[in-house]
Order: structure tokens, then C-alpha cells, then sequence
């Protein structure tokens, strides 16, 4: 597991995996419940578990709050705290929290998720306890292998909740934006990432908002754009920065990481892998892909929520089989005609 202590190690190259939105659904609430009460998530990751521990880093977008009892999915959600638990303990080093559901259970759940995170040693951004917090954390600076990465996070709303009191909520704003960048490069960052909840749901292309966003973001001089919350998958590109002589990574959409929602292009979602190489004192893209995995439902007690790689479709459900494949095919056929630099990974 990560800590941001500098991790000291002899190579000079980082391996970043991203994942998207980290639902909690009612009916995943229910099929991870036990009789004793405790809930139980270590069937959902088990299959992924040596893609993500491949990163030196890996990203998960965690799309409900930890506001405690009573546990409750769409339009409010809040997850059990064991749920961020398993995501820590299969691998995950950094939880974002920016997000249009993060207000689900008002500045109450806020603060509690933040605690909660805190509590089980998992790094965060995205919301804040209040401007203090926020002073403290921002720009996050990771030291990985002796290169230091920044990471931010950004949301476009929170579903016209109101903030009530002194939480933070790190809204897409691009003087804000362009102010923590500038700050992290003055404390000498190597590279920055810019994790954006935006666009609009279900779409399978970027719309306006995005693209004009994205284009600021590169003329900031950024490395990676990575970005969530449209539940699908949307294209991937490699964009060259001629002002600052470097590649971008843009990645628009990677669709759910885990859900209930039934619509054939929300099933899945895709693991976004990249490295970062140091030459001559800057960082610099390396071998930029994705790889696709399906979300088995449960079909009878006892069971839960499975992740299935594309690679593995011998762990499917015979039911799941046509799913699984109609899933792959449209997501691919999308990702195939629309990416520019970004290969699925073999």
C-alpha cells in the first residue's frame, strides 16, 4: 500500500492504474449484508486484485458517501464503511471524493467520510472537513520511486445540495484550477494529474463542456486528464502539447467500476494504465492503455457483485455470457473508432 512517504525504489519508472465510479447501489448493499450484520465485499475485486497491485498507485473514484446508518443506495447514498475497506485492502492508494454525490448525506456525511477515510489510512481529495484541511492537502504531492506526482480532483456539482457550513467541496472552477497547478509545479512536481467529474451521464462521446475543459487543462501544461462520472465509457487520447513539447493522456470517461445499473453500457467499465518515465528531469508518458471488465450480478443468495476481466469470461455465469459479450463488442467498437494513442492492453 501507498503511504505519501516517498517510496524509494531503484527503477525510474511509476505505474499508474485509474478506475471510475465506485458505486453502492441498494441491491449491492443487500447481497454483501451477513447474517451477523458486518457486510462482506471480497468476492467483488478478487479478479482484478493483480492489475491494480501492477500500479505503484492506483485511483478509485469513490461515488457515495461513508455517512453511517442507515445504509441506503440512489438518489442518497451511503456505503459501509467496510466497502472503502476492501477497496483499500485489494490494492487502491488513493480515494476520490469529488463527486456529484458527495453531499448525498449533507456536510454531515461529508466530514464523516473524510474521518472515516482518514481512520483506515486511505490518502483522499476532492471534499474537505473545512478551508484548513484543504490548505493542508492541496496540491497533493506523492513521491513515487523519487518522482513527485500531483494529484487533484474536481466535480462539476453535487446535485443542487447546498453546502451548509464550513465543508469543502472542490468544484470545477478554472482559476481555482489553474491556481493548484501553478502551486504544485512551484513545490516542484514532475508531473500532475487532473481527475474531473464531469460531462453528462450515459453519453458515449465527450460533449462541449468537456473538450474545452480538456483543451484549458493541457494549455495548463498538465500530464494526465482523467475522468469519470458519465457511467460509460468514452474515447481515450493521447493529445501532444506543442506549447510544453510533451504527450497528454486524456481519458474522458471510464464508465463504472462497480454498480447495479442495468443499461448494457453501464455493465462494465474500463482500468486505465499508464507509466510515467523520468528523461532529462521531466516526466514522461509511457505505453498509455485500458482494459475492459464486466460486472456479474448476483443471481441467487449468497452470492455478490463480481468483477470479470474481459480475458476471463471461464469465470462467467452461463447466464451472464451474453451480457458480458454485448458489453465488450458495443465498448470496444466505441473505444476501436474513437481512440487515438490508447490500445486496449493484451
Amino acid at each position: 500500500m501507498l503511504s505519501i512517504v516517498s517510496l524509494l525504489q531503484s527503477n525510474n519508472t511509476v505505474n499508474l492504474a485509474f478506475v471510475g465510479d465506485a458505486m453502492q447501489h441498494a441491491p449491492q448493499i443487500t447481497a454483501a449484508r451477513q447474517a451477523d450484520g458486518t457486510y462482506d465485499y471480497s468476492q467483488c475485486f478478487q479478479h482484478l486484485v493483480d492489475d491494480i497491485n501492477w500500479a505503484d498507485l492506483a485511483v478509485v473514484n469513490l461515488e457515495c458517501p461513508l455517512g453511517g446508518k442507515p445504509y441506503t443506495g440512489y438518489p442518497c447514498f451511503s456505503a459501509p464503511d467496510s466497502y472503502a475497506r476492501q477497496l483499500r485492502d485489494v490494492g487502491f492508494d488513493l480515494f476520490l471524493t469529488a463527486n456529484n454525490h458527495c453531499l448525498d448525506r449533507r456536510d454531515k456525511g461529508l466530514v464523516r467520510t473524510c474521518q472515516t477515510l482518514d481512520s483506515l489510512g486511505i490518502p483522499h481529495i476532492g471534499t474537505y472537513r473545512d478551508q484548513k484541511e484543504r490548505d493542508r492537502t492541496i496540491p497533493l504531492i506523492v513521491n513515487v520511486k523519487g518522482m513527485k506526482i500531483t494529484f487533484l480532483d474536481y466535480t462539476y456539482g453535487t446535485n443542487g445540495i447546498p453546502i451548509q457550513g464550513d465543508v469543502i467541496v472542490d468544484f470545477i472552477d478554472q482559476q481555482r484550477i489553474a491556481n493548484d497547478i501553478a502551486t504544485a509545479r512551484e513545490r516542484g512536481a514532475h508531473a500532475i494529474c487532473v481527475n474531473l467529474h464531469w460531462g453528462i451521464e450515459y453519453q458515449l462521446k465527450p460533449v462541449a463542456e468537456q473538450r474545452t475543459l480538456a483543451e484549458f487543462l493541457v494549455a495548463q501544461g498538465v500530464d494526465l486528464i482523467i475522468g469519470g462520472h458519465p457511467h460509460v465509457v468514452e474515447p481515450m487520447e493521447v493529445r501532444y502539447s506543442k506549447e510544453y513539447d510533451k504527450n497528454v493522456l486524456l481519458v474522458y470517461s471510464m464508465g463504472n467500476f462497480i454498480s447495479n445499473q442495468s443499461d448494457i453500457d453501464t455493465r462494465g467499465g474500463a482500468m486505465v494504465k499508464v507509466s510515467l518515465r523520468m528523461e532529462n528531469g521531466h516526466a514522461v508518458i509511457v505505453e498509455p492503455r485500458y482494459k475492459l471488465f464486466f460486472v456479474q450480478k448476483p443471481r441467487s443468495n449468497g452470492e455478490n457483485y463480481v468483477l470479470i476481466p474481459e480475458s476471463r469470461p471461464d469465470l462467467l455465469r452461463a447466464d451472464s455470457k451474453g451480457e458480458f459479450d454485448r458489453f465488450m463488442s458495443r465498448t470496444h467498437n466505441l473505444v476501436t473508432s474513437n481512440n487515438k494513442g490508447v490500445p486496449c492492453e493484451q
